[in-house]
């Protein structure tokens, strides 16, 4: 009887593995390791999958690591299956040394497998914290930091410390007007520290900044262990665990005190009145966070408003200045809309909408990662006509997808009026993927308005407030990415004059206080 039963179960499997359709095309593996020792040879990886994929002629790759399939897709339409169609099966994440460090034990929402706490936390994003009454209820904030970013450039412009009168690094504007703007939100200050005489990061800011680097550079990163997970106990094979550890450790040096210190200002009674996102965390009821969970979602906040913003901008930048065309339509606009007596503000907006074409434009070409944070299959399912077994991360590669030569004429070209539709508002958000902005589906990016909003604004006040040149001896700006990631290989060095009136600059707010946490001896 029980050879009966072996019998019938290797002919049912073999039947059932005979119908169902075959796995995504991919480079042959080998027994056990899959196809890792390939990987690691063609380091870095992301670049080694586009050129199978090239070569392959393909749109949807399978490689194997281990036991897991790695799904890469560079198709529209394929993504949409994944995201739209059959997004309660593909909305997982995959569990990652990196992701578990970073999100403090899956306490977040980004990186939250799918379960009640992504639930919790997500509801709590969109309801609370990035809706649009607590938007409205924080502009005062954000035109702070949208004068200060124009105030730094100012100084910049009429001081000479031994280099260039108004030389400008955009890259360093960009983090730090994200940053700062990050942490006005979150803890109601501007820096950390005291921040540097000129209005620019102080030592502290440009630790935080860094370690905010690092962390991105690591999660979810091709790491052996994710896909051997017994190696864990043996040994750190890549070095990124004490990479992402070291990153976040110092990260949060500078922001765990000054929650712990509000969260008891608040038990004693000190402080009464919400005035930023912390205090709107720890006085929510239902659901009550604890302070693990606020501590990782305030990390979370920290790292999409910080790269996606300052990435975005100073690529935008540096394809405007490449095309002096382009550029000097940007500055019309701003004039006709805003004109030369005031700074351009958050109610001009929606009338920016050559603008809005430029930033969209630098979201299809210059991505902030090649990938999007992986998904995971919490079901054997089939899309595109492939099997894609349970189990299997799925990435959807930003670039191709954006690049498409199906939907874009000239697809490499940089250019912002393929985006204006006549008299209709342009928005960055793209729910059917021609442009990869903010995704879509149940991990779409519930911070869409806010980093919309931060994005249109720094480019604005970039544009309306100053003119820019190249320095003497460069006659383009040179548009080469990282070998390691996408990032602009150099960063963007400009000369900025300012262009409306004295009086427009001399009023601006010079105000900026340093949080409690200087005082209390944390950071010197």
């Amino acid at each position: 009887m029980s050879i009966f039963y072996l019998l019938s179960f290797t002919h049912n499997k073999f039947t059932r593995s005979k119908l169902r359709p075959p796995l995504p095309p991919g480079p042959t593996p080998l027994p056990f390791t899959g196809n890792l020792i390939s990987m690691l040879q063609n380091k870095p990886t992301f670049r080694w999958i586009e050129r199978m994929m090239d070569e392959m002629n393909t749109k949807i790759l399978c490689i194997r690591l281990g036991n897991v399939h790695v799904i890469s897709v560079s198709d529209q339409k394929i993504a949409l299956e994944f995201l739209k169609d059959k997004d309660k099966i593909f909305s997982s994440r995959p569990e990652s040394v990196s992701a578990y460090v970073t999100s403090g034990g899956y306490l977040n929402t980004a990186l939250a497998p799918m379960g009640d706490q992504f639930k919790k936390m997500k509801k709590i994003l969109a309801s609370e914290i990035l809706c649009m009454t607590r938007h409205k209820w924080l502009v005062n904030k954000r035109n702070e930091e949208n004068d200060n970013i124009v105030r730094y450039i100012n100084n910049k412009c009429v001081t000479n410390d031994g280099v260039t009168r108004g030389l400008v690094n955009v890259r360093i504007v960009g983090q730090q007007y994200s940053s700062n703007m990050v942490r006005k939100l979150i803890f109601g200050n501007r820096y950390f520290g005291k921040g540097s005489a000129d209005g620019g990061p102080g030592k502290e800011e440009i630790e935080h900044v860094d370690s905010l680097s690092s962390i991105l550079c690591y999660v979810y990163a091709f790491c052996v262990t994710d896909y051997f997970p017994w190696l864990q106990w043996i040994t750190d094979f890549d070095g990124h665990e004490k990479m992402i550890r070291n990153a976040i450790s110092r990260a949060r040096k500078y922001q765990d005190p000054l929650v712990d210190e509000r969260i008891q200002q608040w038990k004693d009674g000190v402080r009464r009145k919400q005035d930023d996102l912390l205090d709107v965390f720890i006085n929510l009821d239902n659901p009550r966070l604890n302070v693990d969970e606020i501590k990782a979602q305030i990390v979370d906040l920290s790292l999409a408003a910080y790269v996606n913003v300052s990435n975005n901008v100073e690529w935008v930048m540096a394809e405007m200045m490449n095309q002096p065309m382009i550029f000097n339509k940007a500055v019309n606009e701003l004039d006709l809309v805003v004109g030369k007596d005031r700074l351009v503000d958050e109610s001009d907006v929606p009338y920016l909408n050559y603008i809005k074409a430029c930033v969209k434009e630098a979201l299809r070409l210059h991505p902030v990662a090649t990938f999007n944070l992986p998904h995971v299959t919490t079901a054997d399912s089939t899309v595109a006509g492939y099997f894609i077994p349970k189990g299997s991360h799925v990435m959807l590669n930003r670039i191709k997808i954006s690049q498409n030569p199906e939907v874009w004429d000239d697809p490499r070209a940089f250019n912002p009026d393929r985006h204006m539709n006549g008299d209709k508002e342009v928005v960055l958000t793209d729910h059917n993927l021609h442009t990869f902005s903010f995704g879509t589906g149940q991990r779409g990016c519930p911070g869409m308005l806010l980093g919309s909003t931060m994005t249109t604004m720094l480019l604005a006040r970039l544009v309306q407030g100053f003119t820019w040149e190249l320095p003497p001896n460069e006659p383009h700006v040179d548009l080469k990415e990282n070998l390691h990631d996408i990032s602009k290989a150099k960063p963007l060095l400009a000369l900025a004059k300012p262009r409306l009136p004295h009086h427009i600059y001399s009023t601006l707010d010079y105000e900026g206080k340093a949080p409690t946490m200087v005082q209390m001896g944390v950071a010197t």
